[in-house]
């Protein structure tokens, strides 16, 4: 995949790749904030509980647009997610 790709996905741009379509690139930008959504609410559901939905969907929004994480599995994703916590309280 494309660095384009990738951009587009995490939500840092909203330029649809060459050679995609933009209801595809949506439902994969989707699934991607869908499984960390999931993934670090598993590990710490008292955030969502304590932040409510709009700004639980605006903290995983970001997270997944600023976050350096790189690996392809999910349950990587809370390590990353504490680390960006600290990242953006600093």
């Amino acid at each position: 995949m494309s660095e384009d790709f990738y951009a587009y996905v995490r939500g840092r741009t909203d330029v649809v790749p060459e050679g995609h379509t933009e209801a595809g690139m949506r439902v994969y930008r989707h699934l991607v904030h869908l499984g960390a959504s999931q993934a670090i609410e598993a590990q710490h559901p008292e955030v969502r509980q304590q932040l409510g939905e709009d700004a639980w969907r605006a903290l995983i929004e970001d997270f997944v647009r600023q976050s350096e994480w790189t690996s392809h599995f999910y349950g990587d994703l809370p390590d990353e997610f504490l680390a960006y916590l600290d990242r953006v309280r600093a």
